[in-house]
């Protein structure tokens, strides 16, 4: 291996990056003709579907889309999201952190990014229900007016607690200079591991002594 080759840890692998990058596809379509359908202000949004026509037609069969291509990614990257002690200890640290600085032994994965993790979880599903509930003329008249009134009213939250998710989730990718590459190019340097994920960074350091030694 070389040199340069030697300084890149892979952080996600291919079908990862097409699957994250699929599901950002959708969400896109999905929540611009979302927010067009929303406020009569953007109605001019459901043209990204085409036509406002076409854009109630695709609206929800894009949102299906997007929440089956996210349960690939909700259960690859389950085991990693849990919430620990190490975690708390990040989040004591916030000052450290909006400073881009080194702040606690992080894993795989911060509590910034695993509340991500856990935020567009929990929307998503609301927005799957809910959207059953309302998505005419498919499901809509097997149930009662209140309910669908209600089931709208989770939906709208549920898709602004999304949006919201996903941007905050953008900044901080923007925020930590190495992050956007890692989905992009799939890789990060040791010294990116080192400073951000300290703890993952050992783990791929011994996981890589292991393979050494059974190489020798």
């Amino acid at each position: 291996m070389q040199q340069d080759d030697r300084e890149k840890i892979i952080r996600h692998k291919p079908i990862a990056r097409i699957n994250h990058w699929a599901v950002v596809i959708c969400f896109l379509f999905t929540a611009i003709s979302g927010l067009g359908f929303f406020f009569p202000s953007l109605n001019w949004f459901m043209n990204i579907l085409g036509t406002p026509q076409l854009s109630r037609l695709l609206h929800p069969f894009t949102g299906v889309v997007m929440f089956l291509l996210f349960v690939f990614m909700f259960f690859r990257y389950f085991k990693h999201n849990f919430i620990n002690r190490d975690d708390i200890e990040w989040a004591k640290q916030i000052g450290k952190i909006m400073k881009n600085e080194e702040a606690g032994d992080v894993g795989q994965y911060n509590l910034g990014q695993k509340g991500v993790y856990w935020a567009a979880s929990i929307c998503l599903f609301l927005l799957l229900l809910s959207g059953i509930v309302i998505w005419r003329p498919y499901f809509a008249e097997y149930f009662s007016i209140p309910v669908i009134r209600i089931a709208l009213l989770v939906h709208s939250i549920s898709a602004i607690g999304l949006i919201i998710t996903i941007i905050v989730h953008a900044y901080a990718a923007i925020w930590v200079k190495g992050s956007v590459r890692a989905m992009t190019e799939g890789w990060v340097t040791r010294g990116w591991a080192k400073k951000h994920h300290p703890r993952w960074y050992r783990q791929i350091v011994a996981k890589e002594r292991e393979e050494d030694k059974k190489g020798q």
